[in-house]
C-alpha cells in the first residue's frame, strides 16, 4: 500500500511540476527522462549482468543519429523510432561476444573503444551524419494528430515511453530472465552450474540494454532537434556509466536518482559559476567514498546496521544468560 501511495504521489508531481516551469525547466525535465531510459538499460548491464560497458553513449548517439538521418529522408518519426531501438539491439548483441572472452576492466577497455569508433564516425562520415555541422531542424513526431511541438506536450511523450519501458523492464526483471541475469552476475560459474547459459545472457544484457539507449537517443534528437558528435563521447559514457552507480547498480529506481544527479544537480549547482563542476565533481567523489553502492543503498546499509545491533544485543543477552550465579558467602 505504501508503495502504492508513493507511486501515485510521485506521478502527481511528474505531471503536475512542468505546469509552474517555464520553457527551460521543461526541458530539463524531459532531459532527466531522456537520460532515465537510457541509464534503464545500463543498469541492467551493468547492474544486474554484471557487465562492465563503457560504451553506452555509442548506442545513445546511434538511435539519435538513426531517427534524424530517416526523418531527414522522409520517413516517420514513428517508423524510426522503432528502427532505432532494432539497430542498437543488433549491434549491442555484437559489442556482447567480448564480453563471452574478456570481463572487468578489459571489458571497459573494449567497449571505450567501441565509443571511440562510433564516435569518429559520427564526425568524420559527412556525406551521412553531416559531422561537426550535425543534423538540425529535426522535427517533432505527431501522435493522433496532436503535435508534440511544444515543450509541454513534448515532455509528457516522453514521460509515457518511459513509464511504459519502465513497465517493461519491471516485468522482465522479475521473469526467469531476471534471475539469470543477478545470477550471472552474482557468479557465473555457479549460475552456468545451475543450467543458465550465460553466453545468451551476456549477449542479451548488452543487446537490451543498447535498445533502451537507441530509444532514448531517439527521443533525444527530437527533443534537442538538432545533434553533432559532441553528446556521444566516451566522457558522455562515463557520465552514463557514473548515473548508474550513483544511483545504485542493481537497483531499478537507481537510474532515477542518478540521472537527477547527472542532469539536474548540475543545474541547480550554477549559483557557484565557474566553480559548479569543481563542486559537482567533489560531491561525487564524497558520495563514492561514503555510499559506493550507490544513494539507494542507504536503506539497506541504514537496515543491515539495526541488525546487526539486534544480533549483537542478542549474543550479549545469551551470553549473560549462560554466565553461572556466584556462590554465596554462606555456601562458602
Amino acid at each position: 500500500m505504501k508503495k502504492l501511495l508513493m507511486a501515485a504521489a510521485v506521478a502527481c508531481v511528474l505531471l503536475v511540476t512542468p505546469h509552474f516551469l517555464r520553457s527551460y525547466g521543461i526541458y530539463l525535465l524531459s532531459a532527466w527522462l531522456v537520460y532515465i531510459i537510457a541509464t534503464m538499460g545500463l543498469n541492467l548491464t551493468v547492474g544486474y549482468a554484471g557487465q562492465k560497458s563503457l560504451g553506452h553513449a555509442a548506442f545513445f548517439g546511434i538511435g539519435a543519429y538513426t531517427v534524424a538521418i530517416l526523418m531527414k529522408a522522409g520517413i516517420s518519426f514513428w517508423l524510426g523510432l522503432p528502427a532505432a531501438a532494432a539497430i542498437c539491439f543488433a549491434v549491442g548483441l555484437i559489442l556482447g561476444f567480448p564480453a563471452l572472452r574478456v570481463q572487468t576492466i578489459y571489458l571497459a577497455f573494449a567497449t571505450l573503444g567501441f565509443n571511440t569508433a562510433v564516435w569518429l564516425v559520427m564526425r568524420n562520415e559527412e556525406w551521412l551524419t553531416g559531422g561537426t555541422f550535425g543534423i538540425n531542424n529535426i522535427a517533432r513526431p505527431q501522435l493522433f494528430g496532436l503535435s508534440l511541438e511544444s515543450n509541454l506536450a513534448y515532455y509528457h511523450f516522453v514521460l509515457v515511453v518511459a513509464v511504459l519501458l519502465g513497465a517493461l523492464l519491471w516485468g522482465l526483471l522479475r521473469s526467469p530472465w531476471g534471475k539469470a541475469f543477478t545470477a550471472l552476475r552474482d557468479n557465473p560459474i555457479r549460475a552456468e552450474s545451475l543450467g543458465v547459459d550465460i553466453r545468451s545472457y551476456t549477449l542479451l544484457s548488452f543487446a537490451i540494454g543498447a535498445a533502451y539507449a537507441g530509444v532514448a537517443g531517439a527521443l533525444f534528437a527530437s527533443l534537442v532537434q538538432f545533434i553533432e558528435p559532441a553528446p556521444f563521447t566516451v566522457l558522455a559514457s562515463i557520465m552514463m556509466y557514473l548515473m548508474v552507480v550513483v544511483g545504485g547498480p542493481g537497483y531499478f529506481f537507481g537510474p532515477v536518482l542518478g540521472a537527477a544527479v547527472g542532469v539536474i544537480l548540475p543545474e541547480w549547482l550554477r549559483f557557484a559559476q565557474a566553480w559548479y563542476l569543481c563542486v559537482f565533481g567533489a560531491a561525487v567523489v564524497v558520495l563514492m567514498i561514503w555510499l559506493p553502492d550507490g544513494l539507494l543503498s542507504i536503506p539497506d546499509r541504514i537496515r543491515a546496521r539495526r541488525q546487526s545491533r539486534e544480533a549483537s544485543a542478542a549474543r550479549a543477552a545469551a551470553a549473560r544468560a549462560q554466565v553461572p550465579p556466584r556462590a554465596s558467602g554462606a555456601e562458602a
